[in-house]
């Protein structure tokens, strides 16, 4: 929380800065430019992040009809600036234009309003009918996707490395789930529970596609941001929930480092502690529940997930014991000593988390 009573919004990109670090340090300038300008960009956001919690930011009143049911959405397009949010281009019930990046970003934040209203009876991210804003064509080649606490914005890649950001919708998905966790659980953005907000947006951000294409957990690819990369990548998307540390093995962009379990967990004092690293670990968790219950993950193991983001209980330092310990808990009080209690307590096993 901040000094004056309020949550405290953490700016979070989709693409870690240790990719990005990367790509920046490459001979080629055509991946090292991009890539150097959008840690820069990044730079500027986090600080504007930092002032804004300090001073407050303004209230956001919800629209007239917030309560019906239906989403408030509002695209604007930054024309390449890094000026926010930009020219307003589509709002609420207008018809598709020529732009696919706008499409696209009507689309996914549409999407992720009906997942959790529609499954979890949740109005927008506060559960109150916030409107929703993203901005597109931020920056030029602008390699990232963030949610900056009160909107959504998208790169649209450099085309080497990265494609236009509004393509996955699970990046989307993810994005916006950061502004679930701000003003729910609140997890501090660092070390376990930053790791653990981090996954939280993947876990609702595969759930958001697999509602989307109708999926069911043997179905879904479980992958975060297939779709994103570049023809000229060895790789097929940002992280995989399915076998963390496979999503990528790129002569640029390196090998993807997450660990699947706690005995390989990373510890560094860069990424605010490896928040994008290591949140392979309850992701991995997650997915061994969906798939060990089947059907649709977004029905049991979904709403256990959520039941403990939702639930009060979730401490902002909350390290992975005690989230795991409270989907147990979770899982119990809602299904009793069934399938879906011993499923949760095998995949927190696992993984190598031991429940309290």
């Amino acid at each position: 929380m901040t000094s004056n009573g309020g949550f405290e919004p953490v700016f979070c990109t989709i693409v870690p800065p240790h990719v990005l670090d990367q790509l920046a340090r490459n001979d080629d300038p055509a991946l090292s430019g991009p890539a150097r300008r959008s840690l820069e960009h990044d730079a500027y956001q986090r600080t504007k992040r930092r002032l804004t919690a300090v001073i407050g930011a303004a209230a956001v009143t919800p629209p007239e009809g917030a309560a019906d049911d239906r989403p408030h959405r509002t695209i604007y397009d930054a024309e390449h600036t890094q000026d926010l949010p930009g020219t307003k281009v589509r709002e609420e019930g207008s018809e598709p234009g020529s732009d696919a990046s706008v499409n696209r970003a009507y689309a996914g934040l549409g999407a992720t309003f009906d997942l959790y209203l529609k499954v979890y009876g949740r109005r927008s991210i506060d559960g109150n009918g916030m409107p929703l804003d993203a901005t597109v064509h931020f920056g030029e080649g602008y390699d990232n996707a963030f949610w900056n606490g009160e909107q959504m914005v998208f790169g649209d890649g450099d085309n080497e490395v990265f494609l236009d950001f509004t393509i996955p919708v699970d990046v989307i998905g993810h994005e916006l789930t950061h502004g679930v966790t701000q003003h729910t659980a609140n997890l501090d953005y660092h070390g376990q529970s930053g790791a653990l907000n981090e996954s939280l947006s993947d876990v609702f951000g595969s759930l958001i596609k697999q509602y989307t294409l109708g999926q069911t957990a043997a179905e879904a690819d479980w992958l975060i941001g297939a779709g994103l990369l570049a023809p000229r990548v060895t790789g097929t998307a940002l992280r995989s929930m399915k076998a963390p540390g496979t999503a990528y093995d790129d002569d640029v962009l390196g090998k993807d480092p997450q660990p699947a379990r706690m005995e390989d967990y990373v510890r560094t004092s860069r990424d605010n502690g490896g928040v994008h690293i290591n949140s392979g670990i309850p992701n991995h968790a997650f997915y061994l529940t969906a798939t060990a219950l089947g059907g649709h993950s977004w029905e049991k193991a979904g709403q256990v997930w959520y039941d403990v983001l939702t639930g009060g209980d979730l401490k902002e330092d909350a390290r992975f014991a005690d989230f795991a310990t409270l989907t147990v808990k979770a899982a119990r009080e809602r299904y009793g000593a069934g399938d879906e209690l011993r499923a949760v307590q095998k995949a927190w096993e696992q993984v190598g988390v031991r429940t309290l």
